[in-house]
């Protein structure tokens, strides 16, 4: 499985490719939204990981613009990554188009219990809390 991991930080990139590494998936890393966005043009991905909080252009931005797509990559599963912890964050993922959300500092099971329930769901519409 080939998963993008779009976040800013390289410390908390590095984190999440060991984790996902350890599961046997293959990872790419982007450095903010417009980067993830030109290697989602360029790749074919099974999932992408978005921070929500980027210099350049944030996360949600780059959700919607994917929601956006005339193509079957319009609808490539994104959990979003934050350590936004408002009232109304996942509101606002579910309404860029999110499937998923993991609260930072991410813990190897919380990620993989959000990739097996976003993959569980398929093309379910709708954010699943995490």
């Amino acid at each position: 499985m080939r998963v993008l991991v779009v976040e800013d930080s390289e410390i908390n990139r590095r984190i999440v490719r060991e984790m996902l590494g350890a599961g046997g998936l293959e990872v790419s890393e982007a450095e903010d939204g417009s980067v993830g966005l030109d290697m989602i043009e360029r790749h074919d991905y099974d999932l992408v990981l978005m921070d929500l909080r980027m210099p350049g252009m944030d996360g949600l931005t780059a959700i919607r613009r994917l929601r956006e797509r005339p193509d079957a990559k319009a609808r490539l599963p994104v959990i979003v990554i934050t350590a936004d912890t408002s009232s109304t964050i996942q509101a606002d993922c579910a309404r860029a188009g999110a499937d998923d959300l993991v609260l930072k500092p991410i813990s190897m099971p919380a990620l993989y219990d959000a990739i097996g329930r976003t993959l569980a769901r398929g093309d379910a519409d709708g954010l699943v809390l995490a």
